[in-house]
């Protein structure tokens, strides 16, 4: 999660994957990808972030142009695809201020960019006129509300490095995905009286729920 400061808060680069993908296809993504094997320590260390900071960096200067140092990447969570999904993966999401330079996508697998501010992304994925992938909803959701920068990524220095991985069920008009925390994470009970953390998927309009 690349951020820059404006007149009216804090924006977040959004990059847009082409729509011919077989994968997350016409998305609106942070930059990212996967691990290569130069992006590992020569040294062979045992810190599983080294190489995700380093892929981190570098995909954000192949896709979007940006060049940021993996010294100063923050890193937020973990997030695995659900057991059902056709392509499963792990992803360690960071986030850091960026240069406010242009951005230059590479057009091959990134067709188009936006710097957004965080309440102005979600409205257009509510008003279905971008496609949001269920971490970009939620840490998009978390990050809004502040007033610049420094304070969001003060915010995130404070959140557990948590590890998720969700739990589809259906819900009316929609699906609804738990996480570890939700009083319905084992039993899949999604109507259990207890703690929350879940993003509902309901039609259009989607949640995300995290009362602990």
């Amino acid at each position: 999660m690349l951020l820059r400061d404006s007149a009216s808060g804090p924006e977040i680069l959004y990059l847009r994957r082409s729509p011919d993908l077989k994968f997350m296809g016409g998305y609106w993504v942070f930059p990212g990808g996967r691990i290569d094997p130069g992006d590992h320590p020569r040294d062979g260390g045992s810190d599983e972030l080294a190489p995700a900071r380093q892929a981190a960096a570098r995909e954000a200067l192949e896709e979007a142009g940006v060049s940021v140092d993996p010294a100063v990447l923050r890193p937020i969570c973990q997030w695995t695809t659900p057991a059902t999904s056709p392509i499963r993966f792990a992803t360690w999401f960071f986030a850091a201020a960026a240069d406010p330079a242009a951005v230059r996508v590479d057009g091959v697998e990134i067709h188009d960019h936006r710097w957004w501010r965080p309440p102005d992304a979600l409205q257009a994925h509510r008003e279905q006129r971008i496609l949001f992938a269920n971490p970009t909803f939620a840490l998009s959701t978390r990050l809004a509300g502040h007033a610049t920068v420094a304070e969001a990524l003060a915010a995130v220095d404070t959140w557990p490095r948590e590890r998720f991985l969700g739990r589809l069920h259906p819900a009316g008009g929609g699906r609804v995905a738990l996480y570890a925390e939700d009083c319905g994470y084992q039993t899949g009970d999604i109507d259990c009286a207890g703690p929350r953390h879940r993003i509902w998927m309901i039609d259009g309009d989607w949640r995300y729920e995290r009362d602990f």
